[in-house]
């Protein structure tokens, strides 16, 4: 089966005070993650929040990806500009049409964009990996972000189609 790395919403914003939780290291797993992605010829894939104003706003220094993990060229990115990565876009019509049957997901943010793209994958039948360190959000006014990130990972857990697996771990085969 031919697996993917979707990198979910991962933008300069995330690191905007306040910054989401362990942005720094989460930045280098994903940068590790794209490294064995593209060792393995797996497919780069980014998802790109934007709006029309505030910190998502198009083409804004908060809107691009940090240089770590930049887009190059032969990568899809994605625009969109509500949770679901699929509606509206090419996404879906990519992915079947290079015949990619497995996502590894990671990005920002873990209760929003990444969950939403998380089960709409596995509903569609796509065999969905979520890293379980390379996902992030940020403390929100009724739970600190660490707290949001295991409640999202245990609902996952038990969603079925959804396979949880730490960044060291994953294999692009």
């Amino acid at each position: 089966m031919t697996s993917a790395l979707l990198i979910i919403d991962f933008q300069q914003t995330v690191f905007d005070l306040p910054a989401a939780y362990q942005a720094d290291e989460i930045l280098g797993r994903i940068a590790m993650l794209i490294r064995k992605a593209r060792a393995a010829a797996a497919e780069v894939i980014y998802v790109q929040h934007g709006e029309e104003d505030g910190p998502w706003r198009k083409g804004s220094v908060g809107w691009q990806f940090p240089a770590a993990i930049a887009p190059v060229p032969g990568d899809l990115v994605s625009p969109k500009s509500r949770c679901d990565a699929f509606e509206g876009t090419g996404l879906w019509q990519h992915l079947h049409d290079r015949r990619i049957g497995r996502l590894v997901v990671c990005g920002y943010a873990t209760e929003f964009c990444v969950d939403t793209n998380v089960r709409r994958a596995a509903t569609m039948g796509l065999d969905t990996v979520v890293v379980t360190d390379a996902h992030t959000t940020r403390d929100r006014p009724h739970l600190p972000a660490a707290a949001i990130n295991r409640h999202h990972q245990w609902i996952w857990e038990n969603f079925g189609g959804i396979t949880l697996c730490p960044g060291d771990a994953v294999r692009f085969d």
